[in-house]
């Protein structure tokens, strides 16, 4: 019996080598990229000395964890990480949905192709080329401040105001990927029966077939596109953030991953750098487990 199984193993192992061997490449670029850097973490318990290297540097336990949680500005950056993702979620969800149905009832393929390229296209650019062109439009000479005042109205310091600030980051994350995110909707909505709404004809107007039959069609893809977003509450966006924030908006626009890098590797406190990385990889990786939960009790999803 013994003899059998091996033989069976031995067999199954010979007709898989080839997949094995296809994939082996990818798993030796994660380890040396993804897994061997992370011997750093020791960093976010050491007082790093560059001179002293990473095995000789003095021992400081939980010191820069209790830092950040005293440091001045410490909460404020949790906070507005948590706040500007949040946002970000929401209206991310909300906007692709709406753009999705609305695309969904044009018939004449030829202007719905050629809208759908427009909003696909701002997902492709980077936020270096779209910050440079946000920073002039909103700038106190600025296009949009001109014609404010040529309309009448006093000028807005969009990118020197905290609260426009945050506005600002939602509204141009929202413009740059809703095209992009209304994909899966789209192809969602293309996998419902046309039975059904011929069907719903007989009740009449096409909001009634939106909320009899689309929107139910929609809500297993909601929940899992949702739920899996909760993995990346505390990513709020680092390239964006970065190519639009000045000191003026610190205190209302610094994220974890901004914090980091100005107060962490721009001062050389590459500990306390690191610390504040390793929280938040903690933090996430919790929230990316939780979310797999959800998504599979609530929308059936699951990788394995």
């Amino acid at each position: 019996m013994t003899e059998v199984a091996e033989k069976k193993k031995s067999s199954r192992f010979v007709k898989y080598l080839p997949i094995h061997l296809f994939i082996l490449p990818t798993i030796i670029i994660l380890c040396i990229f993804n897994y061997a850097p992370m011997m750093g973490i020791i960093l976010a318990f050491q007082d790093y000395k560059p001179r002293l290297g990473m095995f000789h540097s003095p021992w400081v336990g939980l010191e820069h964890f209790h830092y950040l949680f005293t440091y001045p500005d410490g909460l404020q950056v949790i906070w507005n990480t948590l706040l500007i993702a949040t946002l970000k979620i929401v209206a991310n969800t909300i906007v692709p949905i709406i753009f999705a149905l609305l695309i969904n009832e044009v018939r004449q393929q030829a202007f719905k192709r050629t809208i759908q390229t427009m909003v696909y296209l701002p997902h492709f650019l980077s936020w270096v080329v779209l910050g440079g062109i946000l920073t002039d439009l909103l700038s106190n000479s600025g296009m949009i401040n001109q014609l404010l005042v040529r309309l009448g109205f006093d000028s807005i310091h969009f990118l020197g105001d905290g609260t426009w600030f945050r506005i600002i980051l939602v509204v141009s994350d929202v413009w740059k990927e809703f095209g992009f995110s209304a994909i899966i909707y789209l192809a969602a909505l293309s996998g419902i029966s046309p039975v059904l709404y011929e069907a719903g004809e007989i009740d009449g107007a096409w909001w009634r077939q939106t909320l009899n039959i689309t929107l139910p069609a929609l809500i297993p893809v909601i929940v899992v596109v949702v739920t899996l977003s909760l993995g990346n509450i505390l990513n709020a966006g680092f390239d964006q953030i970065f190519n639009l924030y000045n000191p003026l908006v610190y205190h209302e626009g610094d994220i974890i991953d901004t914090f980091v890098y100005r107060v962490g590797l721009m001062s050389g406190s590459f500990s306390f750098a690191t610390a504040v990385g390793l929280f938040k990889s903690a933090v996430s990786f919790v929230l990316v487990v939780i979310a797999y939960r959800l998504a599979y009790r609530f929308g059936n999803y699951r990788i394995f």
